[in-house]
């Protein structure tokens, strides 16, 4: 009886791993893809799109285009900072909310999380028109800030519904020893609630840098302009009406997955703790 159950264990165990398995080798594909193609020469690219670069095909003509046309560091440095000023505000606001959400009890308390959530069901774009109109008339259009406000109104909603489930979860005497202790109430939320939602933070931070990071709609209708134009609407440049510079664009993706990476890397560990912490719950 419990060696069958072993072996049901065992081939259950081995299935998840196969079935997480393809689906990294599927959200792998394309960004390999994207990387190896960007090596290649252009025919290269289309006679063999599978193939790693040779000899024969390796070509750096589209990096050295993007580097040297469409003044590709400005962009990758607006994409930067509009992604990593609306990522702090977002956690910050965000956390803040939930905490008083999860902490304080008062009238409509429920209702209040229930009408922060549907941010996340009503997408953003919908009031396009209404966002433009605002932002014409506070002189933002064309400015970083456009792009930050928007971003941060379409990540707190995420945000707020993760933390707060989190934020209940700490210890309330915790939170009651600390007030004895004579600790203000931002002192508890920044020295002893903060510290322990970590993993939170960082789900909430890789889930809300994607979809800012990829974003071509708002910097397309807010931020146009040449020294305003993040990395997305930037690469828009190689792309003709006739004819598309293919090693340019493959080049810029490359070089646009770059920081993802680089803060997936950086928070794997705590994502990973988030997402089985609220499994677990």
């Amino acid at each position: 009886m419990a060696i069958s159950r072993a072996r049901r264990n065992r081939i259950a165990e081995l299935g998840a791993h196969v079935i997480l398995l393809t689906f990294a080798v599927i959200a792998l594909f394309p960004v390999l893809l994207i990387l190896i193609n960007s090596l290649k020469t252009k025919k290269a690219i289309f006679r063999q799109p599978l193939e790693f670069p040779t000899s024969e095909t390796l070509d750096l003509v589209g990096y050295s285009t993007v580097l040297q046309q469409g003044n590709f560091p400005l962009y990758f440095w607006n994409s930067l900072f509009v992604t990593g000023a609306s990522l702090c505000l977002i956690l910050l606001f965000g956390a803040m909310a939930a905490f008083a959400l999860s902490e304080y009890r008062f009238r409509g308390n429920r209702l209040m999380g229930l009408y922060m959530a549907l941010g996340i069901m009503i997408p953003i774009r919908l009031g396009t028109v209404g966002i433009l109109r605002l932002m014409v008339t506070t002189d933002l259009v064309n400015t970083h800030w456009a792009l930050i406000l928007v971003y941060t109104a379409q990540g707190l909603p995420l945000a707020i519904f993760i933390l707060s489930e989190f934020m209940s979860t700490v210890s309330s005497d915790l939170k009651s020893a600390g007030r004895i202790d004579g600790l203000s109430e931002y002192s508890i939320f920044f020295r002893l609630v903060l510290p322990l939602i970590r993993p939170a933070m960082a789900t909430v931070a890789v889930f809300s840098m994607i979809p800012i990071w990829n974003d071509l709609w708002f910097p397309l209708i807010l931020a146009p302009a040449e020294h305003t134009k993040t990395l997305t609407l930037g690469a828009q440049v190689f792309v003709g009406q006739y004819s598309n510079n293919w090693n340019a664009i493959l080049a810029a993706m490359a070089l646009a997955v770059i920081p993802v990476l680089i803060l997936y890397t950086l928070f794997s560990r705590q994502l990973i703790r988030g997402l089985t912490s609220g499994a677990v719950k």
